[in-house]
């Protein structure tokens, strides 16, 4: 498990087909990561929860199975990639975000880029099938970072991000046209499928419903 709080930003040395329609790609690691990091270690890459193979030197080694590259960005990763880094949650680390497990839901294009003075406001496109899971002032997870929803619309949502976030991590460049990785809050997703297997029709909640399970 991860919070959404990046820790490092590494760069993709190495990228590789491999077998069965996946990729092996090699990635930089911070000063000191290497040491203390094994084989079979989890690390959130820009959102996407990977499986360290090999250390080599100061790079990790993942590989990514057919169905994590076509639902991800990753293949469209080459050498000098910047990618956000975080490792997994130790069991008494301090909980920083939200709750991020690292499954990507969607890629989504970057609809616009504004400055709002020391920050920017970054508008994306809204994935279809995630219009019920992102709202205004909930969680979400964008290429690994923890962010709230500044607003949500039917084809569009905004974030606010901070300098401090800018400096630390891949959105510092980022630009109108650039595809993210996109993770829905995970306790959005599973109200979703509670209230689906409930009887609602596509997650809609009305008075009705209500009345009928005892909540009005």
């Amino acid at each position: 498990m991860f919070t959404g709080i990046i820790e490092a930003v590494g760069e993709v040395r190495s990228t590789r087909s491999i077998e069965g329609g996946g990729r092996e790609i090699s990635v930089t690691l911070p000063k000191g990561w290497a040491p203390a990091t094994k084989n079979g270690d989890s690390i959130a890459v820009q959102g996407i929860c990977l499986t360290v193979v090999r250390i080599s030197g100061g790079e990790a080694v993942f590989q990514a199975v057919r169905e994590t590259v076509n639902r991800t960005t990753l293949g469209n990763w080459n050498t000098g990639t910047k990618v956000n880094l975080e490792r997994s949650l130790p069991a008494d680390g301090r909980f920083g975000g939200h709750i991020v497990v690292g499954h990507i839901d969607a890629t989504t294009p970057v609809r616009s880029v504004e400055s709002t003075g020391t920050g920017r406001e970054i508008v994306f496109a809204m994935p279809a099938e995630l219009i019920p899971l992102i709202v205004e002032k909930g969680s979400v997870a964008i290429d690994g970072i923890s962010l709230t929803v500044a607003k949500a619309a039917d084809d569009v949502f905004s974030v606010a991000i901070i300098p401090e976030t800018l400096a630390r991590t891949t959105f510092g460049s980022l630009k109108s046209g650039d595809r993210v990785n996109l993770e829905a809050d995970l306790i959005a997703r599973y109200v979703r499928k509670a209230v689906e297997t409930m009887g609602l029709p596509k997650g809609r909640i009305d008075v009705d419903f209500l009345k009928k399970h005892g909540f009005a």
